[in-house]
């Protein structure tokens, strides 16, 4: 199983979603920034490297706000979504296609990769 962590950055009542690169795994599918958990690395950790790769940006990392374990055809995950705030830098395309601010009634207007889809329901369930 692949730990992976991600980061649920808000900015007012949106929140930021990156879109994956044609080229990878489950490209062009709608995802929250973050990435796998390296060897002797906390989870906190892995979230503020994986945003500086991913971003350019620091951020302070919160309390676990969800997690889930989805298995794809090519891996299992087991997905940790941590509440985040930008500290420092604005956030760039460093590895994704796209970034986008959304509100939690603008979900259905993407396509988002499997293992987030319990995760956006519950962010409908609290923000919403």
């Amino acid at each position: 199983m692949t730990e992976v962590v991600a980061a649920l950055i808000w900015d007012g009542d949106r929140f930021m979603i990156c879109r994956r690169p044609k080229h990878k795994a489950r490209g062009l599918l709608w995802e929250f920034v973050g990435g796998k958990v390296e060897s002797g690395e906390t989870a906190e950790e892995a979230l503020v490297r994986e945003c500086r790769e991913e971003l350019g940006v620091t951020v302070a990392v919160g309390r676990e706000f969800f997690e889930v374990t989805h298995r794809y055809p090519d891996l299992t995950v087991h997905l940790r979504l941590f509440c985040a705030e930008i500290t420092e830098g604005v956030p760039q395309k460093l590895e994704h296609d796209d970034i986008k601010w959304i509100t939690p009634s603008e979900i259905p207007n993407y396509d988002f990769c499997p293992a987030d889809v319990e995760i956006l329901a519950r962010i409908c369930e609290v923000y919403g």
